[in-house]
C-alpha cells in the first residue's frame, strides 16, 4: 500500500519545478545578452569592413558571393550581389573566367594576388586583386576572402608622371637640337635668298647663249623649293623650342569664346574648302575667364581644329562648347570623322609621332598642345571611337572655384 502523499512532498516538487523554471528563463536571459553582444559586435565588423577603403568580397568554394562590404555595391552598381556568381557580376560570364585568382589560391592554398580589368560604366578600370582562402578548424579552405582596390587612377598619375619626365628630357634636347640646327639654317635660307635676288641678272646676262640659258631654266623652281624646305625647317625647330625650358609666362584672363572665333578667322581660308561643313558654337554666359596666354592657345585650337578637318567628310560636323564644372572649365571639340585607333591613341601625344603623309605633318603638334596645356595648369583628355568621331577637351583650372575655396 503506497504512503499518502504529504504537504512536504508537494511543496518539495513545486520547489524543484520552480527551480527548473528558474534556471531556464536565467538562461534565456544570457541567451539575450549574448544576442545583443554578436549583433553589436557584428555591427562594428561591418562598420569596419564598410570603412575599408577597399572592396571586400566573401566567395563560397562554388563561386557563388556570401557577402560584400559597401564600398562594393558603389562601385559595381549592384543592389544584391549576394547568392549570384562572381563572374556573372564581375564580367557578365556563364563560367570561371580563364585567369581567376580564386581558382589559383584553391589550388595552391596561398594568397593570390593578380592585377585585373573590369568595365565600369563602359570605362575599363584596373584593380589590384588579393585572393585570401579561409580555413575552418580543420585547417581546410572553405571560403576566401577577396580585397579588391581600383588603381585605374593611380596608373594614370604614374603615366602622367613618366611622360613629364620624358618631357622634361626631350625638351632639353630640343633646345641644344634647335640651337644647332638654326644656325646653319639660316645660312641656307641667306644665301637661297640671296641667289634669289641676283637670278635675274644672271638670265639677262645668259640670254645671248641659248645654250647655257637653258641651264638656267629649273634654277627659279630650284632656289624656290630650298627657301620653301628651310621655312619648312624653321617651323619645326619652332615648334621644338616649345618643349625647351622657359621662362615663365605671365598669364591674363582669356575669353574663351573671343578665342575659338579668332581661331576660326585664321582658318576661314581654310573652311572654304568644306562649303557643306557644320560648325556649332555653344558657350554659355557663365563660363569664366581662364587664366592664360592668348596666343599660345590659340596655337593649341588651331592644331586640334585642324586635325578635326583633317578628320571629317567635307560636309561633316564640328562641335565646340565650353562647361564649368567644379574646379575646371573644360573647353571641347567633337568631331563626326574617322576616329582615333587604340594604338594611335597611346602614342598620339608623343614627339615625332604622326599617322599623317611626310608631308602634311611633323609629328609635334598635339604633343606641343600637351606641353603648353601643361604649363597653363590643365589636362588634355581624349575620347575617340573609329568611324564615329572624337571629342579633344580642354580643362582649365576655374578661377571662380579658386576663389570660393
Amino acid at each position: 500500500m503506497n504512503n499518502p502523499t504529504t504537504l512536504e512532498d508537494i511543496i518539495g516538487l513545486e520547489s524543484t519545478k520552480l527551480g527548473f523554471f528558474g534556471e531556464v528563463k536565467n538562461k534565456v536571459v544570457e541567451l539575450q545578452t549574448t544576442n545583443l553582444k554578436l549583433e553589436r559586435k557584428q555591427r562594428q565588423l561591418q562598420a569596419i569592413l564598410d570603412g575599408i577603403s577597399d572592396v571586400m568580397v566573401i566567395v563560397s568554394l562554388n563561386f557563388t558571393i556570401i557577402s560584400v562590404n559597401r564600398l562594393f555595391s558603389e562601385i559595381f552598381k549592384s543592389a544584391s550581389p549576394e547568392g549570384h556568381f562572381c563572374y556573372e557580376i564581375f564580367n557578365n560570364q556563364t563560367g570561371p573566367c580563364p585567369d581567376c585568382p580564386i581558382i589559383t589560391a584553391r589550388k595552391t592554398a596561398r594568397v593570390c594576388r593578380k592585377m585585373l580589368v573590369y568595365q565600369i560604366d563602359n570605362k575599363n578600370h584596373q584593380f589590384e586583386v588579393a585572393v585570401s582562402p579561409m580555413l575552418d578548424s580543420n585547417k581546410r579552405t572553405f571560403r576566401f576572402l577577396v580585397l579588391m582596390r581600383d588603381v585605374t587612377r593611380e596608373k594614370e598619375y604614374q603615366e602622367q608622371y613618366q611622360y613629364s619626365k620624358k618631357m622634361a628630357t626631350v625638351g632639353l634636347l630640343a633646345a641644344g637640337v634647335a640651337h644647332e640646327i638654326n644656325n646653319p639654317l639660316t645660312s641656307i635660307s641667306g644665301f637661297s635668298e640671296g641667289l634669289k635676288r641676283r637670278l635675274p641678272r644672271l638670265k639677262s646676262c645668259l640670254e645671248n647663249n641659248p645654250e647655257n640659258f637653258e641651264l638656267m631654266a629649273d634654277f627659279n623652281e630650284y632656289i624656290e623649293t630650298i627657301i620653301a624646305e628651310c621655312n619648312r625647317c624653321h617651323d619645326i625647330v619652332k615648334s621644338l623650342l616649345t618643349f625647351s625650358p622657359r621662362k615663365k609666362i605671365v598669364f591674363i584672363p582669356v575669353d574663351l569664346k573671343n578665342l575659338i572665333n579668332d581661331v576660326l578667322t585664321l582658318l576661314r581660308y581654310r573652311l572654304k574648302n568644306f562649303p557643306l561643313l557644320r560648325i556649332d558654337l555653344e558657350f554659355n554666359t557663365d563660363i569664366p575667364k581662364v587664366q592664360g596666354n592668348a596666343a599660345e592657345l590659340k596655337q593649341v585650337m588651331l592644331n586640334i581644329i585642324c586635325n578635326a578637318l583633317d578628320a571629317i567628310d567635307p560636309d561633316g560636323r564640328i562641335q565646340i562648347y565650353a562647361k564649368k564644372a567644379n574646379q575646371w572649365v573644360t573647353l571641347s571639340v567633337k568631331d563626326n570623322g574617322s576616329g582615333i585607333t587604340p594604338e594611335t591613341m597611346d602614342r598620339m601625344f608623343d614627339p615625332f609621332f604622326t599617322t599623317k603623309p611626310v608631308d602634311k605633318g611633323t609629328g609635334v603638334g598635339l604633343s606641343t598642345c600637351y606641353n603648353i596645356i601643361k604649363q597653363h595648369r590643365g589636362e588634355i583628355v581624349v575620347n575617340s571611337k573609329e568611324n564615329i568621331g572624337s571629342v579633344f577637351k580642354i580643362k582649365f583650372p576655374n578661377p571662380e572655384y579658386a576663389k570660393n575655396e
